[in-house]
């Protein structure tokens, strides 16, 4: 129950605690932080329209927390969502561009079936780097992002690109028929239900199956799971390609509800995000699903904050990073003692104790 209660506390505490410092940075800039702070709140969670617009950015994010978050249970840190998920928004695009599909949900189904397949293999590639090559994957899978970003611009912008497409290049719109559409009318579209789907089936996998155990053995002693005998190297690979395959999924989700092709609107830094929503959440893939409608909000309330008080409409990405920062430094208190920690300050601010009446009268009989 403490350990429930450290894994609430500390990270709402740091989310609260970016809060006030980002007060703190707009009241230098001469805004009021109580309206800032009144802004965000309604610019997220405000009414119908912010909450379709905070879903709306909660669905991806989602998916590419679970790009770090599930190899985070095989005691990896993989930090390039990013890469996984343009890849994921390439190959949706390139596979309803290469191939005659059908218009309906079957279609669907296959590119963004595509985009999963890219997305984790690319993300499979860093594991297999680790394992087999000693290459760190923190590194790796950063490098690798960068990697997929160029060869998406490449694409978009040579072989794959819509000739009308002028000022901004793209590839070719997709046939309505495999689009994404929205819930009942609305802006949120279906993407959010994959989203909360793929985080629950992840969290289930992980408590109730073996590999999903196996899986949790490997990350939490490399040692001890290849005593027992399992194929650490395997199960690496299967949280890589799970995790990449979510982000790759997202990318293709963005790609079949939002903008409908593939372009420069889709580095839009959800794969980064992604990985501060996995830290608060602690790699626990049902804590994802609040914390990235939290952050979700954090981004839709960006446009408010520009239109009403002036400020960047990135300034949210100030407040991201703070929050990371903090989320960091939090962990360092979660083994601290604080009860001994309190009584040896109580015990180190008193005074020193005069001498006893027996010290007293000793002094005196040696004089």
């Amino acid at each position: 129950m403490r350990s429930i209660l450290k894994d609430i506390l500390l990270p709402t505490s740091a989310i609260a605690a970016a809060l006030l410092l980002f007060g703190l940075v707009v009241w230098f800039a001469g805004v009021s932080p109580l309206q800032v702070w009144v802004l965000l709140f309604k610019g997220a969670f405000g009414d119908w329209y912010s909450w379709q617009n905070t879903l709306q950015r909660a669905a991806p994010l989602m998916l590419t927390a679970l790009c770090v978050a599930i190899p985070a249970r095989a005691g990896l840190v993989i930090i390039g969502g990013e890469g996984a998920l343009v890849l994921g928004g390439l190959a949706c695009a390139g596979l309803a561009q290469a191939l005659p599909l059908p218009a309906n949900m079957a279609g669907t189904l296959m590119v963004c079936v595509a985009g999963a397949v890219a997305g984790g293999l690319w993300i499979m590639l860093a594991g297999w780097l680790r394992q087999f090559r000693g290459i760190n994957e923190t590194i790796s899978s950063l490098l690798l992002a960068y990697v997929a970003i160029g060869l998406f611009k490449h694409l978009v912008e040579g072989p794959l690109r819509d000739p009308s497409s002028l000022n901004k290049p793209s590839t070719f719109a997709l046939a309505e028929g495999l689009r994404i559409g929205g819930i009942g009318g609305s802006d949120v579209h279906w993407g959010l239900v994959l989203g909360l789907i793929a985080c629950i089936v992840c969290a289930l996998w992980l408590r109730w199956t073996p590999s999903g155990f196996s899986v949790r053995v490997v990350g939490g002693n490399l040692r001890t799971a290849q005593l027992m005998g399992l194929p650490a190297s395997r199960l690496v690979l299967l949280a890589c390609g799970l995790g990449g395959a979510a982000a790759g999924l997202a990318g293709a989700v963005e790609v079949a509800a939002v903008h409908t092709s593939a372009n420069a609107s889709l580095i839009a830094g959800y794969g980064y995000a992604g990985i501060l929503v996995s830290f608060i959440a602690r790699h626990h893939p049902l804590a994802v699903i609040p914390v990235a409608i939290l952050f979700g909000g954090f981004g839709a309330a960006g446009s408010l904050l520009q239109r009403r008080l002036g400020l960047p409409d990135a300034s949210v990405m100030l407040l991201q990073g703070i929050a990371f920062v903090l989320i960091l430094a939090s962990e360092a208190l979660r083994d601290v003692n604080w009860k001994a920690l309190w009584s040896r300050m109580a015990h180190s601010a008193q005074p020193p104790a005069g001498p006893s009446a027996a010290q007293m009268a000793m002094g005196e009989k040696l004089a």
